[in-house]
């Protein structure tokens, strides 16, 4: 965010500019702003908005709502599915409809319970590229694919077997 002294900075570059018979629209582009936004900074309708208030959705989930989730994804036939399992499977057997499937990741993640669920293993981050060490003569054999460019418009390619060596020093 723009700090409210370089705003007015830019205010006064603006009004210098119009001063002198700049059009509006080219001094705002000059600075990179748009209109609309010199006009608001003029208005100073720019200071309060981040502490403003804002209202709640009227479509939010209610508190009573929100623990219902947390219930049922506590639920042991449901303890170890994804909300991507869980909610059509709810609306099936059951046939009822509590919140969308991102309103359950998002409850589980502010309750700190998004994490791998299910019985598969969770995924684990990929290390580095397993690394070789030679040290003597044939103990790395690997496979180099070679593409040859031929006159005509197909390429071949050319697949021959080769070993490196290299010394420890």
């Amino acid at each position: 965010m723009i700090s409210t002294s370089d705003r007015q900075d830019a205010v006064k570059l603006i009004d210098e500019a119009r001063a002198e018979g700049a059009r509006l629209q080219t001094a705002c582009a000059e600075l990179g702003i748009g209109t609309n936004t010199y006009r608001r900074w003029v208005r100073g309708d720019q200071a309060a908005r981040p502490e403003a208030v804002r209202p709640v959705p009227r479509h939010a989930l209610s508190p009573e709502e929100r623990l219902q989730v947390l219930e049922i994804c506590h639920r042991p036939e449901f303890a170890s599915l994804p909300p991507g399992q869980i909610v059509p499977r709810l609306l099936d057997e059951e046939g009822r409809y509590v919140a969308s499937e991102s309103s359950y990741y998002r409850i589980l993640r502010e309750h700190g319970e998004q994490h791998h669920r299910g019985r598969t293993r969770a995924p684990r981050p990929k290390g580095d590229p397993q690394r070789h060490r030679v040290t003597r003569s044939n103990t790395c054999w690997s496979w180099d694919v070679v593409r040859h460019e031929a006159p005509w418009k197909r390429a071949v390619m050319k697949e021959h077997c080769r070993w490196s060596v290299a010394a420890d020093q």
